[in-house]
């Protein structure tokens, strides 16, 4: 038997229902905000990675689904979203348009990583992109629309923002970081390796000993311009005005120089180790970088998987019909009659031959609200026997 590869699971009923919802209700949302469908490949060239996300990330140095294709093309698929909303933004001369432009997306992402509860290498993310608003109220509005997102769901979360400031402040920031990392010692391999590719990154070290040596390191938040400090200072207040709980991480860090100021997370302590449920900021240099004119952006993903499992779907409301024969001779006419009746409802049909009370049973789990029959005495009277599952009325009406 051929099995799904390792860390690629099928996505059966009910956790597709649960899925659909997710995406139904989340599109609604951002819909709401102004936000508009885009769709990009799953595969792209491996360079839009390397450029993106970084050739010295975990991503791209270690979890990416990477090949060579029959052409000769260095290819892969895709292990996040923002890198293709971005190509895309360039390739079909967004940026030059000027104006406000608002995407959202979602579908399968991969990542060749050791699988584990709430990671999987082929998952799912729900994303938005923001382009053209350099304005801290846009940070704001993605905060506050991650925020409606998850509460729809009723997910436990906690957020954390941070800063990461700008090319003014960043820079002398981190000489400040790296002269403190070369005079400490016992930091880990993946520490070192940081401290002379991303530095900024230590601090999103998981290893305890790390964590105790980092404690005096200086930190951004300590050394922002004054431009950066008031950008944050406004973002603050108005998450305060809202009464939207939040914690200043200062560890919450992106290694990239096109990341700048905001940054931000939320975690939820329902999920264990892996807590993030979603994550976000600013990168705005991430269009000339890629290529494009300098625009501001903003955007966030959310790991779909991960909240699944807190997801309870209501109860659908009965819908539809449910039609059956009693006999051979009525099938034909039942399948008749239920294709005229698709053309205003929805309609599932029985093929074979059963007693009324089976075709009750079926219909009740095709959830229809209503259960038409025909059998040997329907045919004589040429009627169709109705029963409302939901008001327990039964009625008969004419044959079309």
């Amino acid at each position: 038997m051929i099995k799904a590869l390792r860390g690629m699971k099928d996505t059966l009923p009910p956790q597709n229902e649960k899925y659909n919802y997710f995406i139904e209700k989340t599109t609604e949302i951002v819909k709401s905000y102004g936000f508009e469908f885009i769709e990009t490949p799953i595969l792209e060239d491996t360079g839009l990675f390397k450029r993106s996300v970084g050739e010295s990330s975990d991503i791209v140095g270690k979890e990416m689904y990477q090949f060579i294709d029959k052409g000769g093309n260095d290819v892969c698929l895709r292990p996040e979203g923002t890198a293709g909303v971005v190509r895309s933004f360039i390739e079909n001369k967004l940026d030059r348009v000027g104006a406000i432009q608002r995407f959202f997306y979602h579908g399968p992402m991969f990542r060749y990583e050791r699988p584990q509860k709430g990671r999987l290498r082929q998952f799912h993310q729900f994303g938005i992109e923001s382009f053209g608003v350099e304005s801290h109220l846009e940070d704001v509005t993605m905060i506050v629309m991650l925020k409606k997102i998850l509460d729809t769901f009723n997910i436990n979360y906690e957020l954390k923002i941070n800063s990461l400031g700008c090319q003014v402040c960043m820079p002398p920031f981190r000489e400040k970081l790296v002269a403190f990392l070369d005079k400490t010692e016992g930091l880990c391999e993946d520490c070192l390796r940081r401290k002379e590719t991303n530095p900024i990154r230590v601090f999103d070290c998981k290893n305890p000993n790390c964590a105790q040596l980092l404690k005096p390191a200086p930190r951004l938040n300590q050394n922002f311009c004054e431009t950066c400090e008031s950008n944050f200072s406004k973002i603050l207040k108005l998450l305060d005005r809202l009464e939207i709980a939040y914690e200043v991480d200062p560890n919450l860090v992106r290694g990239l120089d096109y990341y700048s100021r905001t940054a931000f997370e939320f975690v939820s302590g329902d999920l264990g180790a892996q807590n993030a449920v979603a994550g976000g900021g600013r990168y705005d240099r991430l269009v000339e970088f890629l290529g494009g004119r300098t625009t501001p952006a903003i955007g966030f993903a959310i790991g779909i998987e991960r909240l699944l499992e807190m997801i309870e779907v209501p109860d659908a409301e009965r819908n539809g019909y449910y039609f059956g024969a009693l006999c051979e001779e009525a099938i034909e006419t039942v399948y008749a009659q239920a294709d005229k009746r698709r053309s205003s409802d929805n309609v599932t049909m029985g093929y074979s031959v059963k007693s009324l009370k089976a075709h009750l049973k079926a219909a009740d789990k095709a959830n229809a609200r209503f259960c038409a029959i025909i059998g040997e005495d329907e045919l004589k009277e040429q009627v169709v026997w109705i029963k409302d599952l939901v008001e327990k009325d039964e009625v008969k009406q004419a044959i079309e």
